[in-house]
């Protein structure tokens, strides 16, 4: 068996508008970077980050603003833009997204914005700019949410909670269910993430491209992957990009959720990595 090599981290900041993201680097190769889902932070690809690398890729990932150790909202911003200000920094002119919910969502704006900085998509569990939730689980636990913001005794853990009901245990899974483990983990990042982030709450708003009615404009190879105990917002976001966007081809993994590149690694990690193959050239 052939293990992959390992490689150097580097970490450091770079200014975009109104603040400043935090990324680490690793590896040479083609450029591939890894978008994390909402309310979490560049740690959610510690199962990906360095096997990538010594697959030979270099390897980025970044806290988008308002999450991890780049900076709090202040005002309204594009994570489009955030992301297109990375790669210019860090001297990259095209690179492979990956990325997840959020990450997903920020990776298909920015292959509508910026299309020459983008040379290929991945897209697990994807968020849709422009298409809204309707999945009324999603909408009970949002408005649960919301509810506990401002609660001064146990409102970040109950709003954490929902979170995790939402985008961890999904709709057809109850928290015992869950791998306890990668429960808590999750938890500790995103109760962790809106501790130092709260004071940006409602301070700024996201600037999209409204991706719902552009996705046929995608023009880069693109692989779909999601989980068949996530929500049907998720799921019906998939099923619009694989039919949509010429050429991309879509995989779903029957034991999971929301979060596939943790629940079902050994799955996600070989269908990224031959994707990449194709797509680069490298072996």
């Amino acid at each position: 068996m052939t293990y992959p090599r390992t490689s150097p981290v580097t970490a450091g900041t770079v200014p975009v508008e109104a603040g400043e993201l935090f990324y680490e680097s690793a590896g040479e190769g083609p450029p591939v970077v890894l978008l994390h889902g909402g309310m979490l932070d560049l740690h959610m690809w510690d199962e990906q980050f360095t096997w990538l690398a010594g697959l030979g890729f270099r390897v980025i990932r970044y806290d988008a603003r308002g999450h991890g150790r780049s900076s709090t909202v202040t005002r309204d911003y594009a994570h489009h833009d955030d992301l297109h200000a990375l790669l210019t920094r860090l001297d990259v002119a095209r690179a492979t997204l990956v990325g997840l919910s959020l990450g997903a969502r920020t990776a298909v704006d920015t292959a509508i914005a910026h299309p020459h900085s983008v040379s290929a998509l991945v897209l697990a569990s994807p968020g849709v700019s422009g298409r809204p939730f309707t999945d009324p689980y999603v909408a009970h636990h949002t408005a649960q949410q919301m509810a506990a913001v401002g609660d001064p005794d146990d409102g970040a853990q109950r709003f954490v909670e929902h979170f995790l009901r939402m985008w961890v245990d999904g709709p057809h899974r109850e928290p015992s269910q869950v791998e306890g483990g990668l429960r808590e983990r999750l938890r500790a990042s995103a109760y962790a993430n809106v501790v130092r982030h709260a004071r940006g709450l409602g301070a700024g708003t996201p600037r999209e491209v409204g991706a719902a009615d552009r996705l046929a404009a995608i023009a880069v190879p693109t692989l779909v992957l999601d989980g068949e105990l996530d929500s049907s917002d998720i799921s019906a976001n998939a099923r619009a990009i694989a039919r949509t966007v010429p050429d991309a081809r879509r995989r779903r993994f029957a034991s999971a959720a929301h979060m596939v590149n943790l629940e079902s690694t050994e799955l996600f990690n070989p269908e990224v990595a031959s994707f990449l193959a194709a797509v680069t050239g490298s072996n």
